[in-house]
């Protein structure tokens, strides 16, 4: 029969309409509560946070070193001397120094020292030699010819001595020869004597006459010449005691190219002993005793009765900051904090070059330089710390 419903067919097991009965439940128990929130959050209003008004900060805090108020000088050798050793180190670090005290003596000292003692030697020898020429011959030499000048002119006085007495005897002769020839003409007048007689008497006078003439004219000669050898020797001093001018200035030349040569070979030996250029302290050796002198330089001198924090302040802080504000600086390193006042603002802008430990703060910032001045006491403190790393905390308005 068609219209028969088939019960069988339509009857649900009774295990399956359990779990459809539990799937039911959980299904509107899920709903429910998605829907019984939803209609829930309209009424729940979350209340709003009241704005929290930020203190103004008091305070420009940044990272700086301390150092010197004055620059720190890295003292090295001269440029001549850059490949010398060091030969003594006469300080150590801490000692106070004065401008102009000898720090280091290089090991060329004994080479310049002995190059100097031969200069001024030089110098000597040229000054003695410019004496020379200006005093004319030597001593002895110009006595020698003196003497022999005093001998010649002995010599000369006395053949003039000689021929005055050579005149002299002629004269008696004439003289003689004179009476006689008068007594004979007288005799030949009378007849008592031949011509020839008288004749003989006259050419003996004659005689006598002509050779006191010649006489006379030698004696006059010898008195007013000079020997041919006293004239040579009196010209022959005369050139000794001579002084040229042109002489004289060869040998100031040569003196003072002797001078210069002296004073150049001071200052290379200066050179050997390497001097302090500022007073201040040793605050660190770089060159040891015979070590060659490097790059480092041979000391570090530093003039820290005045210490100063150079804080590296961002530059959109600096508008903030003047002269004459207080600041304090920090350190692990101190014992105490350090104080102080801002004592310039520079004017440009540099790269920072104090970075922080935590490599996560550091950024390429640009910063402008603030030194600090520190007060007398933490100047004393800081005055062995020199170029530690600080925090420096500036008051501002």
């Amino acid at each position: 029969m068609q219209g028969t419903v088939n019960n069988k067919s339509l009857t649900i097991p009774a295990g399956t309409r359990s779990l459809a009965m539990i799937a039911l439940v959980a299904l509107l128990g899920v709903g429910g509560t998605y829907i019984y929130g939803k209609l829930r959050s309209p009424d729940v209003l979350t209340p709003e946070s009241p704005e929290i008004a930020l203190p103004e900060l008091k305070t420009v805090t940044a990272l700086g070193h301390l150092e010197p108020e004055g620059e720190v000088v890295n003292l090295t050798a001269p440029t001549s001397s850059q490949e010398s050793r060091i030969e003594e180190l006469l300080v150590k670090v801490g000692d106070s120094v004065k401008a102009g005290d000898v720090i280091a003596i290089l090991d060329s000292r004994a080479r310049l020292q002995a190059s100097y003692k031969q200069a001024q030697q030089d110098v000597e020898v040229s000054r003695a030699r410019l004496a020379q020429v200006q005093a004319g011959a030597k001593v002895g030499e110009i006595a020698t010819q003196k003497a022999e000048i005093t001998r010649l002119e002995a010599d000369q006085q006395a053949r003039i001595t000689a021929q005055q007495a050579n005149v002299e005897r002629l004269q008696a002769e004439v003289h003689n020869a004179q009476v006689e020839y008068q007594r004979y003409d007288s005799l030949y007048q009378e007849g008592a004597i031949s011509a020839s007689a008288r004749d003989t008497r006259q050419l003996t006078l004659q005689t006598s006459q002509r050779n006191l003439k010649q006489a006379q004219a030698e004696l006059t000669r010898l008195q007013s010449t000079r020997s041919p050898e006293l004239a040579k020797a009196q010209a022959t001093l005369s050139s000794m005691t001579e002084v040229r001018p042109v002489d004289v200035q060869v040998s100031q030349a040569e003196l003072q190219r002797a001078i210069a040569a002296a004073a150049q070979s001071k200052a290379s030996l200066e050179q050997a002993f390497v001097r302090s250029p500022q007073d201040g302290v040793i605050m660190d050796i770089h060159t040891q005793p015979g070590e060659v002198i490097t790059t480092e330089g041979i000391v570090e001198i530093g003039q820290i009765e005045q210490m100063v924090a150079i804080a590296e302040v961002y530059e959109s802080d600096v508008q903030k900051l003047k002269p004459g504000q207080m600041a304090r600086i920090f350190s692990n390193a101190l014992p105490n904090e350090l104080r102080g006042t801002v004592a310039w603002v520079d004017l440009k802008v540099h790269r920072q070059t104090v970075i922080n430990t935590d490599p996560s703060e550091n950024i390429d910032a640009k910063i402008v330089e603030v030194r600090v001045q520190l007060d007398p006491e933490s100047s004393q403190a800081a005055a062995k710390f020199t170029n530690l790393q600080v925090e420096v905390e500036i008051e501002v308005d």
